[in-house]
């Protein structure tokens, strides 16, 4: 099947599942009284020092409050060499996209992308930063955020879909968050701390989160796993390259053993019990690639088919079905993978990101990019990748 030239979906409506937002400065003081404008995420700094966030009157959340964008004014990207990792350029400094849900729209338009997905940046892309703030606080600035990102998407007429945050540190609070997300704000899926137990918390196996899965099996909340969404994952990214390495090149190590990180959170997941106990929750691996699955899931079944002598073995169903059922996988960069391994990935099971507005993202030739790399399959599996599976996991309307 993906061995020779397909025909091209040129009009497929393309759902673009990763993308960032550079918050602004003001986005929580802007929606809060002013008694709490120094507990809730807020810069300060100078032009001169540069800027940090700061949270809880004087904590650092984040000591460079950089916009995370290599997208200039001017439609130009800056290569990672020539890009300051620890801080790069402040909101106001780079293409008003990254934080403007109006001007992302009309970028996304003229790139030939339909409708994007949006993670957070500085709250950690699964809202683990904030899990060691006073919960008062803590609910204060997740709700925030969601009321924030939700007038997004309201004003986006369809094309943007943020993630909502989940106090995941207060069950009951996580509970309740989900379904306000869901009912209230109609935010169409949640961002997930991959790991807790990096921070004493039950891992994702456990029954203590039980609650918060049949509220996302209730309201028909996908959980999306980003990369760097654990302390276990970031101390990857910071610790994996060998310290002789370039602070540059220590980047690059870093940005791909972070992702192959989720090779470890899904392993853990599908040997698991839970998608089983679980079975109408829908799980995404984001920004992680797709090429390490197959090899992955096969190295998992290869051991789990083992027996004993009297036939005891693997008690459900393998890694393989567990999978094609409740999981997707995303690719940007690829090649090789959405070239040659759909098939054994599962076609339903993979879609497409960008990484917008990210030092790896996808631009300015994105769309191209896309088909090229999915023509040996053809339209119809084209349409599937890049937009309906997307659409049908999110409830996009394309």
């Amino acid at each position: 099947m993906g061995a020779t030239m397909g025909a091209l979906a040129t009009d497929v409506k393309i759902i673009d599942v990763d993308t960032h937002y550079s918050e602004p400065a003001d986005l929580w003081t802007a929606r809060v009284p002013a008694k709490f404008h120094d507990l809730v995420p807020h810069q300060v700094g100078s032009d001169e020092k540069g800027f940090a966030w700061l949270v809880n009157g004087d904590e650092v959340l984040s000591a460079r409050a950089g916009a995370g964008s290599v997208i200039n004014k001017d439609g130009t990207k800056t290569a990672l060499w020539d890009w300051d990792i620890q801080a790069g350029r402040r909101v106001g400094e780079v293409h008003p996209a990254s934080h403007d849900p109006r001007e992302r729209v009309d970028f996304m338009t003229e790139q030939g992308i339909f409708a994007q997905i949006i993670y957070p940046n500085i709250a950690g892309f699964g809202g683990h930063k904030l899990m060691k703030l006073p919960r008062d606080l803590s609910r204060l600035i997740v709700e925030t955020y969601n009321d924030a990102i939700a007038e997004m998407q309201e004003v986006s007429n369809g094309r943007l879909f943020p993630q909502a945050l989940v106090p995941f540190w207060d069950i009951d609070l996580a509970v309740e968050e989900v379904e306000r997300a869901a009912t209230k704000l109609d935010l169409r899926g949640i961002v997930m701390c991959s790991e807790p137990h990096s921070a004493g918390f039950p891992d994702l196996v456990d029954r203590h989160w039980d609650p918060l899965w049949e509220a996302c099996t209730e309201f028909g909340m996908p959980i999306n796993l980003h990369v760097g969404a654990s302390e276990f994952s970031m101390d990857t990214f910071m610790n994996g390259a060998w310290p002789s390495l370039p602070h540059h090149r220590r980047h690059v190590v870093g940005s791909c053993l972070i992702e192959l990180h989720n090779a470890r959170v899904l392993s853990n997941l599908l040997t698991s019990d839970l998608l089983v106990r679980f079975p109408e929750t829908k799980w995404v691996s984001v920004e992680s690639g797709i090429g390490w699955i197959p090899y992955v899931i096969e190295r998992l079944e290869y051991q789990l088919r083992d027996t004993t002598p009297d036939g005891r073995g693997f008690d459900q169903p393998f890694p393989s079905e567990l999978f094609r059922r409740q999981v997707y996988a995303c690719f940007w960069f690829e090649d090789i993978g959405p070239r040659k391994l759909l098939e054994d990935i599962g076609v339903d099971n993979v879609m497409f990101e960008t990484d917008f507005p990210h030092p790896t993202c996808l631009y300015p030739s994105a769309r191209e990019h896309a088909l090229r790399v999915l023509a040996p399959w053809g339209e119809d599996v084209q349409r599937k990748v890049l937009q309906d599976n997307a659409a049908k996991l999110y409830r996009i309307a394309v």
